[in-house]
């Protein structure tokens, strides 16, 4: 079963998981990170990495984040391979402890 990118991460966008990451199944969008569930293998070690605590495993995610497991599989599908560390969003140290962020989940990229 492989490991779920949670609400935790919105708006933050911490990629210190990416870095460690050995199967290279992260995917990047506008403000979250999801995990590509066909990529994953299990190996666990993106999770002491995250700075949100925002990386589940899917068998043992909260019943109020079990959404996230789809989602992650939907927008894996969608958004580019990321597979070196940048910098978190701006705010990010603001929002790392916010709960609730669904709302501000930012799909799509915003034509300029």
């Amino acid at each position: 079963m492989a490991y779920v990118v949670t609400e935790n991460c919105i708006r933050c966008r911490y990629t210190d998981c990416v870095e460690v990451c050995p199967a290279d199944c992260f995917r990047q969008g506008p403000n979250f990170l999801v995990i590509d569930p066909n990529e994953c293998i299990d190996c666990a070690v993106c999770v002491p990495e995250c700075p949100a605590d925002a990386i589940v495993s899917a068998e043992d995610i909260a019943d109020d984040q079990r959404s996230f497991v789809e989602l992650n599989a939907s927008l894996a599908k969608q958004w580019p391979t990321i597979i070196g560390r940048q910098a978190p969003l701006p705010d990010a140290d603001d929002w790392k402890d916010v709960r609730d962020k669904l709302r501000h989940l930012v799909t799509e990229s915003v034509a300029d």
